[in-house]
């Protein structure tokens, strides 16, 4: 690191359990955010804050006035744009150092297994169970951490899952791969703005201490009841019969 970027990454070097080598390992590190939603704004903006090398964003959906309530890595001037490309600039605006490519497209098949492939570690961010399903069977075939988030109404959810550690479960383990698209958005459902800046923001703090090794990760289910202000945390064991990863 230059003189500079010891500056602009002084208050994380500060810290003893991330100090220069942390930082270095995440201005290296590659991430990848499926969704540039809700949850994929914040966590867009503070990992690209935080000096993550290469940030890719995929999204194939395009900015409306109704995402602004809580989207706020989309403005105004981003009405009609695709939200990668909006999400990016808004991220590449915080620190023009850190490498984001946006992905306009849906990622599916050989082209999401290849991305997920190329990632350090995956942030889900998507509001569909068909595409959790999806990203969660590539991040244990290609054994690439995934942090999983979610927020609907007053609820929010996060879980951590690392193919990499032979107990930790994946996301089938808990839901199965039988679930309701339409039940899960919050274009059906709504959702309190500030949820998902919460949710998303826990979701880049999870994906950051893999990536430097500050602390451990995240372990279980947390939820969190916005109306009540309360986190509950769950364990999740490793299901042995999970039809996607009960033979590794």
């Amino acid at each position: 690191m230059n003189d500079e970027a010891l500056l602009r990454y002084s208050r994380h070097i500060m810290l003893e359990e991330i100090d220069i080598v942390g930082q270095e390992r995440l201005l290296a590190s590659r991430m990848l955010i499926i969704g540039a939603g809700g949850l994929g704004s914040p966590a867009a903006l503070y990992l690209a804050g935080a000096g993550i090398g290469c940030l890719c964003i995929a999204d194939d959906d395009v900015v409306e006035l109704s995402n602004l309530q809580r989207q706020i890595a989309h403005s105004e001037a981003s009405l009609g744009q695709p939200k990668a490309k909006s999400a990016a600039a808004a991220a590449g605006s915080l620190n023009s150092t850190c490498k984001i490519r946006p992905l306009e497209i849906r990622l599916v098949g050989d082209a999401l297994l290849a991305e997920v492939e190329a990632a350090d570690v995956v942030l889900d961010c998507t509001d569909r169970f068909s595409s959790r399903f999806a990203v969660n069977r590539a991040c244990v075939d290609t054994r690439t951490p995934l942090v999983s988030g979610a927020a609907i109404r007053f609820s929010g959810q996060l879980a951590v899952f690392d193919p990499r550690q032979l107990a930790s479960p994946c996301y089938a383990c808990l839901y199965g791969e039988r679930g309701d698209d339409d039940s899960l958005t919050c274009a059906e459902s709504g959702v309190i703005s500030p949820l998902v800046g919460m949710i998303g923001s826990f979701q880049a703090l999870e994906a950051m201490k893999l990536v430097s090794g500050a602390g451990q990760p995240h372990r279980g289910l947390s939820t969190f009841d916005a109306l009540l202000g309360e986190w509950r945390h769950f364990a999740l064991p490793r299901d042995p019969g999970c039809k996607v990863c009960g033979g590794r």
